[in-house]
C-alpha cells in the first residue's frame, strides 16, 4: 500500500531534534534492580517482554486501520534511502500510530488524506454517528437485543454485514496476538518465584485463548490482589480513545431502548501492557496512605447515597505497588504529547469488581523521576516564567508524585457504577473527580500525621503551577480538559490568580474549600446519571480564558518539546 508522506523535512528535523521529541529512558541492563533479580525472575521477566511486545500490534489495529500499512510502507521506504520516510518514523514510532497529537493540542497526522475516526479501527472506518444510532435503533426494534449488547460491549471490534453490524470479541480479532501473549505467559511462570504471581500469570493466559469474561474477571482480582511480588506484569484496558460508543446517550431515542432493554453502552479498550520490577522501598512509601483511605471515604461529599469500593472499616482490596518500568507497550507507550505515570485498574465496568475483586495502582518510576539536565532546566525556566517567586520555595517535584498517589485513591471512591450514562464526558468527570480529591481531602491526611503542612503546601503550589497547559486541548483528551476546567475554576473562586504578566498566584487557604466545592458538584452529576447535565457540567467551566492564556503562551515561550518517546534499553536486549 502507497502513502503521501505528509510533514515536510523541515518540519520532520524540527519535531525529532532533543528540544522538541523529549527522550523517557526505562531500566538498562546495568540496573542494580534487575542484577539484583533471581536467575529465575530474570528469565521470566525475558518471557514478560516478549508478551508486552504483541501489545503495539494490537494497538496499532485498535488505533487506526492504516497503521500496520503506514508502518510496512516506512520501513520499505528507509531500506530505499528516503530520509522523509526514516524521520517520519521515529514519529510514528513515539506516537504509536499514523495519527497522534502533542503537547500543544496538535494533531500530528503523518501521511496525507487519512483521518481519524471517533470510533478509532473498533468500528468501520465509513460508519458516521449518525448511522450508527439508527442502525443500533432499528436492531433493537427488530428483537436483536443481544448483539447491540455486543456491539456496546468493551472488549469486542464491531464490523458491517449488509445494513447491519456485528461485534467480534478481542479473543477472536486478535487471537493470534493474544495466544503469542499467553504462551509466554505460562512461559515465565515456570521460573518466576512468586507463587502468587505465577497464579496470576496463568489466570491471565487462560483469560486470552477464551471468550469468556468471567475468566478475565478472575484474572484481574487475582492482579489486584497482588501487593509482595518481585515482577510486574499488566495487561491494561483503558477507555480513553474510543468516543462512538459513549456517543449513544446523545440520541435521547437510543438511550430510552438501551435502557428499556437493560443495556449498558460501555467504550472500547484500548490494550496496553506495562511490565517492570517493583520496588520495595517506594512501595512501602506509597502504602503508608492505605490505612487512612476509609476516612477518605467517610470524607467524600454526598457519602450516604452511594455505595463505593472502599469500606468503612480498614480496606483490604486496594494494592499498591511502585514500580521501576522495564517497558510499556500498547496503549501503555504510546506517548501523544504524554504518557501516564500511574493507573488504578480494573475499572468500574470490568466485571472482576462484581465478584468481589478489589483494584490496584501502579506508579511509574521512570516517567516521574525524570532529572535530566534538560528537564531540570526546563522547570527552572518554567517555573520563573509563570509562578509568584515568593512560592518557588513550596514547588517540589516530589509533591507531584504526592498529588498522583491521592489521585489514584480517589479513583476507588465515589459513587462505584452508573456513570456510563455521562457517555463521552464519563472519563472527563472521572478525572477531575480524582484531581479535586487529591486537594479536598488533603486535610485528613494532614491530620492524621500522612503529610506536614509544610508539605501540604507544596502539594497545593505544585499543583495550581502544573495546572496550566500550552495550549487548549480537545474534547477528546479528557486528562487536558480536566485541567483547564480546574484552572478556570480555581481562578473563578479565587484560589488562583493570574497577573497582567501571566504569573500565577496561589491563595492557599482558598485551595482545599474550591476544591471540596468542586468536588461536590462532580459526585452530584456522577449520581444523576444524566447526560445532559454532564455536558453543561463540563461546557460551563471548560473554558479557555485571558489568564490561562497568558500563562499558556509564556509556557510555549519556554518549553520547546512537542512530544516524547520512550526508550526502552533492558527491554530491547531481553527481546
Amino acid at each position: 500500500m502507497e502513502f503521501n508522506l505528509n510533514l515536510t523535512i523541515e518540519e520532520l528535523k524540527k519535531r525529532t531534534n532533543k528540544d522538541c521529541l523529549i527522550k523517557r529512558t526505562m531500566l538498562d541492563e546495568k540496573a542494580q534492580e534487575y542484577i539484583s533479580l533471581n536467575e529465575g525472575d530474570k528469565e521470566a521477566l525475558k518471557h514478560l517482554v516478549r508478551a508486552s511486545n504483541y501489545a503495539n500490534t494490537i494497538y496499532m489495529k485498535q488505533d487506526n486501520e492504516y497503521n500496520l500499512p503506514f508502518k510496512e510502507f516506512l520501513e520499505k521506504e528507509i531500506k530505499k534511502g528516503n530520509e522523509q520516510a526514516e524521520l517520519t518514523k521515529i514519529l510514528f514510532d513515539a506516537q504509536l500510530g499514523i495519527i497522534g497529537i502533542d503537547s500543544e493540542s496538535n494533531k500530528v497526522i503523518l501521511a496525507k488524506n487519512i483521518e481519524e475516526k471517533d470510533g478509532k479501527a473498533f468500528y468501520p472506518s465509513d460508519l458516521s454517528k449518525k448511522e450508527f444510532h439508527s442502525i443500533l435503533k432499528k436492531m433493537i426494534k427488530d428483537g436483536e437485543t443481544k448483539e447491540v449488547a455486543e456491539i456496546l460491549n468493551q472488549r469486542t471490534i464491531v464490523k458491517r454485514k449488509d445494513n447491519k453490524l456485528y461485534a467480534v470479541d478481542y479473543t477472536e480479532e486478535f487471537k493470534i496476538e493474544f495466544n503469542k501473549i499467553a504462551d509466554e505467559l505460562e512461559e515465565a511462570a515456570k521460573t518466576s518465584t512468586d507463587k502468587d504471581f505465577n497464579e496470576y500469570l496463568l489466570l491471565q493466559a487462560a483469560a486470552l485463548r477464551e471468550k469468556d469474561e468471567m475468566l478475565d474477571a478472575k484474572a484481574d482480582k487475582k492482579w489486584a490482589s497482588l501487593q509482595d511480588t518481585v515482577l510486574e506484569f499488566t495487561i491494561s484496558r483503558e477507555q480513553y480513545a474510543d468516543l462512538l460508543t459513549g456517543s449513544v446517550m446523545e440520541d435521547s431515542e437510543l438511550k430510552k431502548l438501551l435502557e428499556d432493554n437493560n443495556i449498558i453502552p460501555v467504550s472500547k479498550d484500548s490494550i496496553g501492557i506495562r511490565t517492570g520490577i517493583v520496588n520495595k522501598k517506594g512501595t512501602e512509601d506509597i502504602l503508608k496512605i492505605k490505612k487512612y483511605l476509609p476516612i477518605m471515604a467517610e470524607n467524600m461529599p454526598y457519602k450516604e447515597k452511594y455505595e463505593q469500593n472502599i469500606s468503612k472499616e480498614e480496606d483490604n482490596l486496594q494494592t499498591m505497588v511502585d514500580v521501576d518500568i522495564v517497558s510499556l507497550r500498547g496503549d501503555e507507550g504510546a506517548y501523544r504529547g504524554g504518557i501516564t505515570i500511574a493507573q488504578n485498574l480494573p475499572n468500574n465496568d470490568k466485571p472482576s469488581l462484581k465478584i468481589g475483586g478489589g483494584r490496584r495502582n501502579v506508579y511509574h518510576r521512570q516517567i516521574r523521576t525524570s532529572n535530566t539536565p534538560e528537564a531540570l532546566e526546563r522547570r527552572k525556566k518554567r517555573l520563573n516564567a509563570t509562578l509568584n517567586p515568593d512560592l518557588h520555595k513550596y514547588y517540589n517535584p516530589e509533591a507531584d508524585h504526592w498529588f498522583t498517589i491521592g489521585h489514584e485513591n480517589v479513583h476507588s471512591l465515589g459513587p462505584k457504577s452508573g456513570t456510563e450514562a455521562l457517555g463521552k464526558y464519563k472519563n472527563i468527570i472521572e478525572e477531575n473527580k480524582a484531581d479535586m480529591g487529591a486537594i479536598a481531602l488533603l486535610d485528613c491526611l494532614v491530620n492524621n500525621r500522612v503529610y506536614t503542612e509544610e508539605e501540604k503546601n507544596q502539594i497545593l503550589v505544585t499543583f495550581a503551577a502544573n495546572c496550566f497547559l500550552k495550549a487548549k486541548p480537545e474534547l477528546s483528551q479528557a486528562h487536558r480538559v480536566r485541567t483547564v476546567m480546574q484552572a478556570y475554576y480555581f481562578i473563578k473562586e479565587g484560589a488562583i490568580c493570574v497577573n497582567k504578566s501571566g504569573i500565577i498566584d496561589v491563595n492557599l487557604d482558598k485551595m482545599i474549600p474550591s476544591a471540596y466545592k468542586m468536588l461536590s458538584e462532580i459526585v452530584n452529576i456522577q449520581l444523576l446519571q444524566n447526560f445532559s447535565e454532564g455536558e453543561k457540567f463540563i461546557k460551563n467551566n471548560f473554558i479557555w480564558t485571558e489568564e490561562i492564556n497568558l500563562v499558556s503562551e509564556k509556557l510555549r515561550e519556554t518549553d520547546k518539546s512537542l512530544n516524547g518517546v520512550i526508550i526502552t534499553p533492558l527491554a530491547d536486549l531481553l527481546s
